[in-house]
């Protein structure tokens, strides 16, 4: 009597997301695990379909003609596997959908946010990172994220690679007292800033310097809360823009032109519907956001 076979679902759903994301190594990050536990996964499938599914190609893996067979059947049988836990009101934790925003945009869109996507999707696990704008569009490419919100040098075109430009914003000088030279050649002004590298924080320092006026690192940081904390303080001036700006600290005029940046929305390759609502819902918010400003 010949026995059906029966594939590994977790194996089966790591091949799809290694082929849509374009490698093992992103399956990993975007899955959990480590890349150990995927190439396991992977012999897991060969065994079970005893013949070879994949192949050497540089440096990466490619589907062999049975990979490619399995792979179609990988995807039907993955989404009849969703469909029945979805009928069953079941939630799978590992299908988490990951979204992440600069730190300047937790206080003012993520309630809302999270309020619109758990009405559409109140099954589905969100993973929220709010953090360092420079971290997010790589967690992105390097399967981390699904979707995430960054500031960015203004580009020429509306998007730029994977990244689609939103809104383009001003950068301003922000503390708490007039501390920016109005006289005397010889006053140095304080900055606090971000550890580097930080987009603000190279701004401050270009336009201070293309001003031929004289600057000091006052405090670094890698928190937007202290930040906030060492300007009302007193201790430096910053540059951001003028979104969320907590109270005691102001725009500061008579500073050298910064410019704008770009705020952009990264999408992962090969997002799940689940993840291209978030990042549709998160699109939106921001546009909300800087139009309640105009």
């Amino acid at each position: 009597m010949t026995h059906p076979l029966n594939f590994d679902m977790d194996a089966l759903r790591t091949m799809v997301a290694g082929v849509e994301l374009g490698g093992f190594s992103h399956a990993a990050a975007r899955l959990h695990r480590s890349p150990s536990a995927v190439s396991m996964q992977l012999r897991k499938l060969e065994s079970q379909a005893g013949q070879r599914l994949f192949k050497r190609r540089g440096r990466g893996l490619a589907l062999t003609d049975a990979g490619t067979v399995l792979l179609q059947y990988a995807r039907r049988v993955l989404a009849l596997n969703d469909e029945l836990g979805d009928a069953l009101g079941a939630v799978d934790t590992r299908a988490a959908v990951r979204v992440g925003i600069p730190q300047d945009f937790a206080d003012v869109i993520l309630q809302d946010l999270l309020t619109r996507y758990a009405d559409a999707r109140p099954r589905v696990q969100v993973e929220v990172k709010a953090g360092r704008n420079v971290e997010l569009a790589a967690d992105v490419a390097n399967g981390k994220l699904d979707a995430a919100v960054a500031f960015a040098v203004p580009a020429t075109g509306g998007s730029t690679g994977s990244a689609e430009r939103i809104a383009t914003i001003p950068a301003v000088w922000l503390g708490c007292t007039p501390m920016l030279r109005r006289a005397g050649a010889h006053t140095t002004v304080p900055l606090a800033v971000f550890d580097g590298p930080c987009l603000f924080r190279d701004m401050a320092i270009d336009a201070l310097s293309r001003a031929g006026i004289a600057w000091r690192l006052a405090m670094t940081t890698p928190s937007l809360a202290s930040l906030w904390c060492g300007t009302r303080a007193g201790l430096g001036v910053t540059v951001r823009t003028a979104l969320a700006v907590p109270k005691r600290v102001s725009v500061l005029e008579g500073g050298p032109a910064l410019g704008s940046v770009d705020v952009v929305l990264h999408r992962a390759g090969g997002c799940t519907e689940n993840a291209h609502l978030l990042a549709d819902l998160l699109h939106d918010a921001v546009i909300a956001q800087y139009r309640a400003r105009d």
